[in-house]
């Protein structure tokens, strides 16, 4: 057949003027080591940096060349030339930071905020809604969204090829590093590590009915936690169902046992199957995410395109790219706030089945958040 097989597109679409000043907050691991690593490649302008740690600042600032470093996140705010704001600090501490940007507007046009956008739906709302207002564009860094292998199997579910999605499943076998700002949550899982998953099955198919969830305490997490093994299944009203497995105990290998570490993917269609691999684990080796599908148009083979960018950190270039190029275009950003409540309201409706073992409607939990009495888990 011609034009098969299609040659998938992986790679972000980056905006044609990169020249708007971006203020990051924060110089941790995920600033400095994704965010700032990235957008170097990519070209971006980061003109301002501010982290708890003076020192870890500057550090960032020599590393990427990045010409002012602030005393504090509110100074960085009123720096001029700031347009765009890049926040990587802990959920608890994201709101005030947001509250306290959107008053700059409208020299201040966008801000990149850090997923979990906040520790409960009604919270959440609440940002997007004085974002809204103060007419600044708010991001979401669901920064899974654009893994290679992710973005490739959206390009192919948009082909056809794989027909009708009848299964879509996701399997981490992986044991993070817990931060230690998580620790006085009593959240972990969900929040930290299904959200990746949770975001990724709303990317690739749309939002859920509702979620069945269960979940058990991890034995290697010492600090108080409900969520350390997760499993959740999302419904759809067309008959598809979105299975993940989030196992950050991944057995004794952290103990002496051998290890078996992986997060793998599949996704079976009525006229075609994918799968592959992430390959996040594997950090910091530039480990590739995978892809290969066969489908009846093409017979009875597999299709293997390959690439050589990475999730960590490649990926962070696509959600910077993503809120340039809705400022440039006067969009909304791909990745919004407000299309962020629905992957919330998921993460919450989780929280919420697994206490209560039974399913639940995201109508819940958005309900609920409307009149900000509502949503925490």
């Amino acid at each position: 057949m011609d034009g098969f097989p299609p040659e998938l597109r992986y790679a972000p679409e980056l905006p044609g003027d990169k020249g708007p000043g971006i203020g990051c907050v924060g110089a941790g691991f995920i600033m400095a080591d994704c965010h700032l690593v990235a957008y170097r490649a990519a070209g971006f302008r980061p003109v301002a940096i501010a982290s708890r740690s003076r020192e870890r600042a500057e550090q960032a600032a020599r590393r990427h060349g990045i010409p002012r470093v602030h005393a504090d996140w509110r100074r960085l705010l009123e720096d001029p030339e700031v347009q765009v704001l890049d926040i990587a600090v802990p959920p608890h501490a994201q709101p005030e930071v947001i509250e306290a940007a959107v008053r700059h507007a409208p020299r201040l046009r966008g801000i990149l905020a850090q997923k979990p956008l906040a520790l409960d739906y009604a919270t959440a709302r609440r940002l997007v809604d004085l974002c809204r207002s103060a007419g600044v564009a708010l991001g979401v860094n669901q920064n899974m969204r654009y893994d290679q292998s992710v973005r490739a199997l959206k390009d192919l579910l948009g082909t056809g090829l794989l027909g009708e999605p009848v299964l879509a499943t996701i399997d981490m076998r992986a044991v993070p590093h817990w931060m230690d700002w998580l620790t006085p949550y009593g959240k972990l899982t969900f929040y930290v590590m299904s959200i990746h998953h949770l975001d990724a099955f709303r990317f690739l198919f749309g939002t859920p009915e509702r979620v069945l969830a269960s979940c058990r305490r991890d034995p290697r997490t010492r600090f108080p936690h409900s969520d350390g093994i997760t499993m959740y299944i999302l419904e759809y009203p067309s008959g598809l169902r979105c299975l993940g497995l989030d196992d950050v105990w991944a057995g004794p290998a952290r103990e002496g046992a051998a290890a078996d570490i992986a997060i793998r993917w599949r996704v079976e269609g009525t006229e075609g199957l994918a799968e592959g691999t992430i390959g996040w684990p594997r950090y910091p080796e530039r480990a590739p995410s995978t892809l290969r599908y066969t489908c009846v148009a093409g017979g009875n083979r597999w299709i293997e395109p390959r690439w050589d960018a990475v999730w960590f950190p490649d990926a962070f270039a696509g959600t910077m790219a993503q809120l340039l190029a809705a400022l440039e275009r006067g969009t909304e950003p791909e990745i919004s706030g407000r299309d962020n409540l629905d992957t919330m309201a998921l993460v919450e409706a989780c929280y919420r089945g697994a206490a209560e073992h039974r399913a639940v409607t995201l109508d819940e939990v958005r309900g609920a958040g409307k009149d900000g009495t509502g949503g925490k888990a």
